[in-house]
């Protein structure tokens, strides 16, 4: 018998994080539905083989065996094992009033979180022994799965190299808006091609400036699957976003400007004025960068078979098929109610 599996989504990045794990699901002879949290998913992105569900009843009534979320948190009421896949990579963004890594903060609502390589990992199963209600298994992201297994061939008549500029959308962490006439100065160079999409919840303003700036040399796309830009480009721009861990797994160079830790697997700049020539340099692929660059892929996320969305469903049946013994997890009485005003259900 076909076991169902729910999608629990709350923003359009998570087409392109879960759709690997659909397929991988669907060639297991199971079935997927989708239910979408909040205002923030674009509806139109849904294809139409695709399950919606309306509502949190007609969820209980499909009854799936898991839960796979994108994401920081999902209700309790919601039937199945709830599973952590995350939305991106470690990111660098820290919480005020403590610096803990919103990475790696446990809100009290998943069984089993999938990790995607040991620097997530290590820290994750020391939470696993710290609170003892979830389990932790090493999986590699399943958003990466089309990079390396069968990915978008681009076809580039063009020959100039391709730079992409993505921002986080935090206003005191992005950017995006200082760089702005920096961006329009250096495009109006034929030598480059660039490419400019930013994460869905970017200000609405810096959305416009950008439009209102392209030209020949300079586009703008808004679009759930950032996969094709990534390909084409061959360099990334960026500040403190996490899709830039993305495209350094690509074994492509990161230039990034005032962002918050920098590492040595990028080029971090301060001022505007360097930034022309940073990028110069990382487009030679300098043998010490690319080299710092493996090492961090390697801790970072190894697997580049294409197989992670299978290393899910595997870690999600075998907690299934053979439930570990673990502690109740803690109930959020204020956030439930809450989550239940929000999705409209005040059912069991």
């Amino acid at each position: 018998m076909a076991k169902h599996y729910l999608f629990y989504i709350s923003e359009n990045y998570s087409f392109q994080i879960l759709r690997p794990l659909q397929d991988e699901i669907h060639r297991r002879g199971d079935t997927v539905a989708w239910f979408v949290e909040g205002n923030n998913v674009n509806k139109a992105y849904f294809q139409p083989q695709e399950t919606q569900l309306p509502n949190v009843q007609a969820v209980i009534d499909y009854q799936p065996v898991a839960v796979f979320v994108p994401g920081n948190m999902v209700p309790s009421f919601i039937p199945g094992l709830k599973v952590c896949v995350r939305h991106g990579f470690i990111g660098f963004k820290t919480r005020k009033k403590d610096g803990l890594n919103y990475s790696f903060i446990i809100r009290d609502c998943f069984d089993l979180y999938c990790t995607h390589g040991p620097s997530m990992t290590d820290t994750f199963k020391l939470l696993e022994k710290k609170h003892q209600f979830f389990k932790v298994v090493e999986t590699g992201f399943c958003k990466m799965d089309p990079f390396f297994n069968n990915p978008t061939k681009i076809d580039k008549t063009d020959p100039r190299p391709v730079v992409l500029f993505s921002s986080t959308f935090s206003p005191r962490m992005s950017q995006a808006e200082a760089l702005l006439p920096t961006i329009k100065r250096l495009s109006q160079d034929t030598k480059w091609r660039w490419l400019v999409t930013f994460h869905p919840k970017m200000a609405q303003s810096t959305v416009d400036a950008y439009k209102a700036a392209q030209h020949d040399n300079l586009t703008f796309v808004e679009t759930d699957n950032a996969m094709p830009l990534m390909l084409e480009a061959d360099l990334m721009l960026g500040d403190n976003s996490s899709m830039l861990v993305e495209f350094l797994m690509l074994n492509k160079p990161v230039v990034t400007m005032k962002n918050q830790y920098p590492k040595p697997h990028f080029i971090n700049v301060t001022d505007p004025a360097d930034l022309e020539k940073s990028i110069e340099y990382a487009l030679t692929r300098p043998a010490e960068l690319m080299e710092k660059l493996g090492d961090y892929a390697a801790q970072t996320h190894p697997y580049t078979d294409g197989q992670s969305s299978a290393r899910i469903v595997d870690a999600t049946q075998n907690m299934l098929c053979n439930p570990p013994k673990l502690k109740r997890k803690p109930f959020n009485l204020i956030r439930s109610i809450k989550m239940r005003k929000k999705l409209g259900y005040w059912g069991r």
